[in-house]
């Protein structure tokens, strides 16, 4: 198992995407910090994957917060002792309403969720992961589709995962002195309840309203754990992982 006594932290750990890359992750032999706002969601997560037998430790935290986040990692480390991968994959969005609609409060929201969040998250591994034996470590970020191309009425959503790209090459190159590894995935229609208007329909940009396809979020956790898997001296910079028909190629 590639992961066998490396230690890697999830974030939005409890649903969706989180809790596939946190169970694959298990499987792999990874033991897993489970990181989110309900203690309720990642409890059930670790005991999905209690049959893995790995050990776990679940934190409800606000990763908008910096004292959390660094309550977080001290934590991380005061249980395990290093950290090995970090996926930042938490966040949130703003209702679909006109741009000129949206409230400031929506907006900072959306920013602490998806950006600042990454960031302090960021921050924090590269403290433990600069100084641990063995030295470095991965860190994966969430950036999504919208990072390449907007939906109508996402605004925010857009431009968080439009700047987690710039995160993403400003952490790889600083990280090269501390040898740690940091890559995006940019994931398309895969299959949870949040997706699940999908089937119904979603606006396109023509602004009509039409069903798209999606796609097992399997495929995306065994992306992660791809991606994870690797020696620190090599990386996946980016990665698109999407359902095969929808329309991002061609959008507009």
């Amino acid at each position: 198992m590639s992961g066998q006594g490396k230690i890697a932290m999830i974030t939005g750990a409890g649903s969706g995407i989180g809790r596939a890359v946190t169970l694959a992750m298990m499987k792999e032999g990874y033991s897993v910090v489970l990181a989110g706002r309900r203690q309720d969601a990642l409890d059930e997560t670790v005991k999905l994957g209690a049959s893995y037998g790995v050990p776990t430790l679940a934190v409800s935290t606000d990763l908008g917060d910096p004292k959390a986040v660094a309550t977080l990692f001290a934590k991380t480390k005061e249980r395990f002792g290093r950290l090995d991968v970090l996926f930042n994959n938490a966040g949130s969005n703003a209702p679909p309403i006109n741009l000129e609609d949206l409230t400031f409060e929506q907006w900072q929201t959306v920013l602490n969720a998806n950006l600042t969040s990454a960031f302090l998250c960021t921050q924090e591994a590269f403290r433990i992961m600069k100084d641990q034996n063995p030295r470095g470590g991965r860190i994966i970020n969430n950036g999504s589709i919208s990072s390449q191309t907007p939906r109508p009425n996402s605004a925010p959503y857009t431009a968080t995962k439009h700047a987690i790209t710039g995160l993403t090459k400003s952490t790889a190159l600083d990280g090269r002195k501390y040898d740690i590894a940091c890559g995006q995935i940019d994931i398309g229609n895969a299959a949870t309840d949040m997706t699940s208007k999908m089937n119904s329909g979603v606006l396109q940009a023509d602004l009509q309203i039409r069903a798209e396809p999606t796609m097992d979020v399997a495929y995306v956790a065994q992306s992660i754990v791809y991606m994870a898997s690797l020696p620190l001296d090599a990386n996946v910079l980016t990665l698109t992982v999407m359902a095969t028909k929808m329309p991002l190629v061609g959008r507009g």
